[in-house]
């Protein structure tokens, strides 16, 4: 069973940073895709960002790119989403996301992943 716990959600000042941590179990990261989305209150999911197994290519929505960061620890079975430079346009709930079929970043993050976790919530404001 595929399970994704998400944290380090918090409250953050404008130009703060905050890294969000996401343990995968039921899956081996070395063989899924693995990405983060949000969704902001009172409007749709955005995929923020991901990684494709089938070549390790990263893949970043417009709004994230230069100020968030993708990376894996796959001996712990962990994603992570380092963010920088955060603006209250970054309120949202953060989720976790997992996927088998091997389609390319740019798929995923319109349509979205198979597997999901709980999210965790990031608010940024002074």
């Amino acid at each position: 069973q595929v399970q994704l716990e998400e944290s380090g959600g918090g409250l953050v000042q404008p130009g703060g940073s905050l890294r969000l941590t996401c343990a995968a179990s039921g899956v081996t990261l070395d063989y899924y895709d693995i990405g983060w989305f949000r969704q902001a209150p009172g409007k749709e999911r955005e995929g923020v960002s991901c990684i494709s197994r089938s070549d390790g290519s990263t893949y970043y929505a417009d709004s994230v790119k230069g100020r968030f960061t993708i990376f894996t620890d796959n001996a712990k079975n962990t994603v992570y989403l380092q963010m920088n430079s955060l603006k209250p346009e970054d309120t949202a709930v953060y989720y976790c996301a997992t996927d088998l079929r091997g389609y390319s970043g740019n798929y995923y993050l319109y349509y979205g992943m198979n597997y999901w976790g709980k999210g965790t919530l990031v608010t940024v404001s002074s």
